[in-house]
């Protein structure tokens, strides 16, 4: 059962805690990446029947295979997947930055060039399990931001297929080439290059602990999005919530895994009993009840505030993934939330509008990460580079003043290369 505390009653530290079982796979991981590096595609077709029970001959997924599979995915879907992938589109859109150049006196120039990352690869659960809407999610801001080439990697089942819901939506996003590859090999082979696989420069998307450790190793070869944990929602609700309203939404980032963290903060102690209650009922319902319920019973909590000025402060300690605002006016107190990953308004906003069709990204921050970090954005796949022109006459007016810096720093080189092409004068 979820355990209730009482805001200023209890040492903070345990309403703020995150508990997860934490399994050190790091030595495993390094061997992988050593056997891809040096010996490419043989060890991921090794890595392929050892892990996947798949007897692959060829790695890349085919244009057959992408129609052959778009077919197969029922039409209602395909038109949920299409309007999604619009939404998240318009969103996106809005991210986009441009260009800027500064002309000033004695025909000084200076700015900034936004150019897109050449190569990135999207790592995309499958298995037992497939998420189409991390495809979305990860594909189409890459593939506003104008990168060259977009790449996923994904574990194939033991037939040697990809799921049909995710080249499907592969297809709608525009992702160029896909691969029957999953695990840390397959960021190993995204980082490194094989005879199949191209070397990217950039990997994003979520995975278990094996991705996420091989994610860690070979960030400084390539650029990664982040490390992601455990999923995580805080539920701000005020004594006029839904108790079942806000125990499902409790529930939809605990069943995602026994690790995850679900959290409610309420200036209404009746309210926090009813929601409690209404877990009760709900869980056994669940198809992952299991795993709903060590979520639950193991990091959940409701914690009582006496007002919602509190509450907003404990959110904002806490610094969810996900924060929704299940209160009157939410607009209210949207200035006062300072650290959240994307934040839901009102009462019928559920987190799930956000996982899947909304269009803000839901590939976020977590495990408090949210205090100094973003979600995903097109942002994520572009480089900023500065220039900067200077006239003969320009930089004569200042050079002195550089020299004198630079010297400040006991750095005479820096201060010659800015006085030496005036000593003849």
């Amino acid at each position: 059962m979820i355990k209730i505390l009482e805001y200023n009653k209890v040492n903070k530290e345990e309403f703020f805690s995150r508990l997860s079982e934490k399994v050190d796979v790091s030595d495993i991981v390094t061997d992988i990446i050593e056997n891809v590096k040096a010996n490419g595609d043989k060890a991921l077709f090794e890595y392929c029947k050892k892990f996947d029970k798949a007897d692959l001959t060829a790695l890349e997924v085919t244009k057959e295979e992408i129609d052959e599979a778009f077919g197969m995915v029922e039409e209602r879907f395909v038109k949920i997947i299409e309007t999604a992938a619009e939404n998240i589109r318009e969103f996106h859109q809005n991210q986009v930055r441009t260009s800027f150049v500064l002309n000033k006196k004695n025909g000084i120039v200076t700015g900034q060039k936004i150019t897109p990352i050449e190569k990135v690869g999207l790592y995309v659960p499958g298995g037992t399990a497939a998420y189409p809407s991390t495809v979305l999610m990860d594909s189409i801001p890459a593939k506003i931001a104008g990168c060259e080439e977009i790449c996923i990697v994904t574990p194939p089942n033991s037939e040697g297929k990809v799921n049909p819901v995710i080249l499907a939506a592969a297809k709608i996003a525009g992702v160029d080439r896909i691969f029957k590859v999953g695990g840390a090999q397959a960021v190993a082979a995204l980082a490194y290059g094989t005879e199949t696989v191209p070397k990217v420069d950039k990997i994003v998307g979520p995975g278990n602990a094996f991705v996420a450790e091989a994610k860690r190793q070979v960030f400084g070869l390539v650029s990664i999005d982040m490390i992601a944990g455990p999923s995580e929602i805080l539920v701000v609700a005020d004594g006029n919530s839904n108790p079942d309203f806000v125990a499902a939404d409790l529930l939809s980032q605990a069943e995602h895994d026994k690790n995850a963290s679900a959290v409610l903060v309420t200036d209404s102690y009746e309210l926090a009993e009813k929601v409690s209650a209404s877990l009760e009922k709900q869980i056994p319902q669940l198809l992952r009840s299991e795993i709903a319920r060590a979520s639950i019973d193991n990091n959940g909590k409701i914690i009582v505030a006496e007002n919602l000025k509190d509450a907003i402060e404990a959110a904002n300690e806490i610094a969810p993934e996900h924060l929704e605002l299940c209160v009157d006016n939410p607009f209210d107190y949207l200035d006062s939330v300072k650290n959240a990953g994307s934040i839901f308004m009102g009462r019928y906003c559920p987190e799930a509008l956000g996982d899947y069709y909304a269009g803000p990204n839901h590939t976020l921050p977590t495990s408090g990460t949210a205090r100094f970090s973003s979600p995903l954005s097109v942002d994520d796949f572009v480089k900023k580079s500065q220039f900067t022109y200077y006239t003969a006459d320009a930089l004569r007016e200042v050079a002195d003043d550089v020299a004198f810096f630079a010297e400040k720093e006991g750095l005479t080189a820096h201060a010659k290369s800015a006085t030496i092409r005036f000593e003849e004068e």
